[in-house]
């Protein structure tokens, strides 16, 4: 039993797994990202991690100008060379990707698991550098980026103006409105109050008590008036 052991065989032989190995780490180097298995994935990380390890202290190293042979660093190129044999990647290595991981402290790449591949149902998953990925994933590179020159704003110092000019018109067409209204309602006249017209007395109807006398008065008077005339 394999004890004690790291790593993976990946179903291949030492010499076999190299090559894929270096295969691999050509391909993300070139595209900066590359889909594979997660077993392939989880073991390119560590063998692509070191490469730009070695390549990132050798940046440092001719920019420190600590490095003889006109300050580059031969020694370094050739131990990646061994494992990186596309010229035009290795350059793309040491030229482009390690400036920009040059403040770096590892973790280089990123892992991101995808799902089972259709056909044979193998877990799939994306590697990429973690400096190339895309802007909503992450800070795209460590440099600060310069801020832009602020525009001047010639809008708000007109309106200001504009608002500060207009404030004494206001007040000015203000003024006189009040003014009127005070005359308006000094010259106002006064409403003399009309006398108070008192409604005649009204007479109040007889009782009813008096109605059956008027009545007896009245057939008197006619009888003797029918004797007067019989004579």
């Amino acid at each position: 039993m394999r004890h004690s052991v790291a790593g993976r065989k990946l179903k291949r032989t030492a010499s076999h797994k190299r090559a894929l190995m270096c295969n691999l780490a050509t391909s993300l180097f070139e595209h900066k990202r590359l889909v594979t298995t997660v077993a392939k994935a989880k073991e390119l990380r560590p063998f692509a991690e070191q490469l730009i390890t070695r390549a990132r202290n050798a940046y440092n190293a001719e920019k420190a100008g600590s490095v003889g042979n006109n300050g580059v660093d031969f020694h370094s190129r050739r131990m990646v060379g061994r494992f990186i044999h596309n010229k035009a990647v290795l350059q793309e290595l040491f030229d482009t990707i390690a400036p920009v991981v040059a403040e770096r402290p590892g973790g280089y790449t990123r892992i991101t698991k995808l799902g089972n591949r259709r056909g044979d149902a193998a877990p799939e998953a994306m590697i990429e550098l973690v400096d190339w990925s895309n802007p909503q994933d992450g800070r795209v590179s460590l440099k600060t980026r310069a801020k832009a020159a602020p525009k001047p704003k010639k809008a708000k110092p007109v309106a200001a103006a504009a608002v500060a000019a207009a404030a004494p018109a206001v007040a000015e067409a203000a003024a006189p409105a009040d003014e009127e209204v005070v005359d308006t309602a000094a010259e106002a006249p006064v409403v003399e109050e009309a006398p108070a017209v008192e409604a005649p007395a009204v007479d109040e109807a007889p009782a009813a008590d008096d109605a059956p006398a008027a009545d007896a008065d009245a057939s008197t008077d006619a009888a003797a008036a029918e004797g007067t005339s019989a004579e």
